[in-house]
């Protein structure tokens, strides 16, 4: 069966069934998908287009600023990219809507490069052992990469030990369309994979944190987990900012004038 071509509308809906996110999908077969050994994807730096015609550029002519060009709005701070797409999870087929979790979790919507490679296992089985910690605070874990859901099943079910991930607790997407990696600016074009690419999305489908890392640098689960805690404390205590490095339980700070030097004092 084709996977579903997800769509890219910005999240505007809501659901009222708060189970809605996962629906089982049966009748497809279970099957592998073999990575090629082309995939030069862990050794090739990216660089955009963009840049590569900069560095032209300052070849010819000395540099005098540094000028950052948007052609479109930033993503935090505005809706996310909504999508519909095809996922594995609990070793079932699922079809899995952002815009089904407004108004009902935050998500934790992460990126990775391919299925049946070497830093990505790393970071999908710590978010996976940590997945009751997120769940603890109301939110959900969500993968994505452009592999197939045939190969995120084979890699599911391949053992840990063996490069595998097991059982997960929470659904890595299919984005065989390269659609969603497209909307969220993390797809390389030229290699047809995405950047290590994280986004928190709070309960009202806005994105409050991006971070994007480069094919070789693994993420941070414990960094993750500390934004989210942040934010969701500023979010519950408008009046108030959380300090560089702040946690649970530290002090936090009036963002004014005089107000701030509470905090400072007391550094």
């Amino acid at each position: 069966m084709a996977c579903t071509a997800p769509s890219t509308a910005l999240l505007y809906s809501s659901s009222s069934n708060p189970r809605a996110f996962i629906s089982p999908k049966s009748a497809l077969p279970k099957t592998t998908l073999s990575i090629p050994n082309s995939f030069n994807g862990l050794r090739q730096p990216f660089q955009s287009q963009a840049s590569r015609s900069a560095s032209s550029r300052s070849s010819r002519c000395p540099r005098r600023s540094f000028v950052v060009r948007a052609g479109e709005l930033p993503l935090v701070g505005n809706p996310a990219p909504d999508f519909e797409a095809e996922a594995v999870y609990d070793q079932e087929f699922i079809k899995v809507k952002l815009s089904e979790y407004i108004g009902k979790k935050y998500v934790i919507l992460f990126f990775y490069p391919l299925d049946f490679t070497f830093v990505c296992p790393t970071e999908i089985t710590a978010f996976s052992d940590r997945h009751g910690e997120f769940e603890k605070i109301n939110t959900e874990i969500l993968g994505v990469s452009v592999d197939s859901v045939f190969s995120h099943l084979a890699w599911v079910q391949t053992d840990r030990k063996s490069g595998g991930l097991g059982d997960l607790n929470y659904p890595l997407i299919s984005d065989v369309t390269k659609s969603i990696s497209k909307s969220y600016g993390v797809l390389i074009p030229d290699q047809g994979v995405a950047l290590r690419g994280l986004f928190i999305i709070d309960k009202e489908g806005i994105i409050q944190h991006s971070t994007i890392n480069n094919l070789a640098i693994g993420r941070s689960v414990d960094e993750t987990m500390r934004t989210l805690q942040a934010l969701q404390y500023v979010q519950e205590n408008p009046d108030e900012v959380c300090p560089a490095g702040w946690k649970p339980g530290e002090k936090s700070m009036k963002p004014d004038p005089k107000l701030s030097k509470d905090y400072f004092a007391a550094v």
